[in-house]
Order: C-alpha cells, then sequence, then structure tokens
C-alpha cells in the first residue's frame, strides 16, 4: 500500500471548506486551471483578433502565468495561490470560466476594434508638473481670509 499522506486540516488534502458561502472546497482545482486557461490561449489563437491587441496580450500573459504556476505546483495549491495572488484556486477556476465569457463576447463583437490608440503627453521639465502656479498645499486666496 502506498504510504497515507499526512492530512493538516485546512492546508492541502485537509482543506475542507473555502470560507466563501456557496464555493465548495474542489480538491481538483489546481489540474482544472491547467485545462480551463489553455482553453483560453487556444480560442485566442484560433480567432482573428490581431496578436498586438493589448486584451489578447493581457489575457495570454495571465493564462501563460498560471498555468506556469499550476504545473510547477500541481500537488500545493496553497502555493499556486500565493504565486497568482488572486483568491483560492477555487476562485481561479471561476475568474477562468468568466474570462472565457468575455472573451466570447469581445470576440464576437470584435471589440478590438472600438479601441483607439491614446497619445499621453508628458512633459517632465514642467516643475509644476503642468498645474499652472498653484502650490500644493496651499489653499486657495478665499478660503484663506
Amino acid at each position: 500500500a502506498a504510504p497515507k499522506e499526512d492530512l493538516i486540516p485546512g492546508i492541502g488534502k485537509g482543506k475542507t471548506s473555502t470560507g466563501i458561502v456557496g464555493l465548495e472546497v474542489d480538491h481538483d482545482a489546481v489540474p482544472k486551471m491547467i485545462v480551463k486557461y489553455q482553453a483560453l490561449l487556444d480560442k485566442l489563437a484560433a480567432s482573428d483578433m490581431p496578436p498586438d491587441a493589448q486584451y489578447r496580450i493581457n489575457v495570454e500573459k495571465i493564462a501563460r502565468y498560471r498555468i506556469k504556476a499550476a504545473q510547477e505546483n500541481l500537488d500545493d495549491p496553497d502555493k499556486v495561490e500565493e504565486l497568482c495572488n488572486c483568491g483560492q484556486v477555487e476562485e481561479l477556476v471561476i475568474q477562468a470560466d468568466n474570462e472565457m465569457i468575455v472573451m466570447d463576447m469581445y470576440l464576437r463583437n470584435r471589440w478590438w476594434e472600438l479601441v483607439k490608440p491614446v497619445e499621453i503627453e508628458f512633459n517632465p521639465s514642467d516643475e509644476d508638473g503642468g498645474h499652472g502656479d498653484i502650490e500644493w498645499g496651499d489653499a486657495p486666496e478665499e478660503e484663506k481670509k
């Protein structure tokens, strides 16, 4: 017989509650994360969204990071949670499901075509940061009276 793994209450396989009403513990959440985040990457790869669309860039980075964290820590959900820093593994699975819903809308409506580049003007040589002659901390003249 295989050696019995010591269960530590509240940690890993000993986790009995997420502490979130309606969200059950899922001891298979880490492998589910890998499948669901890979599905996001696969859907993006099969889409006609341009590789330089910011939404695509962001989703790909997050999905790849979470897949890597999950693959490297299959038996340590606490480590996956620490690395991802976005909730419990059960919540990360839900986040992947929700992202798939958003992605479907994004692709169906071709929202990347609505995003226009924005030029940001910044002049670091402005001593007052471009705020005119008002010094921060000074009250307006009418309040000084």
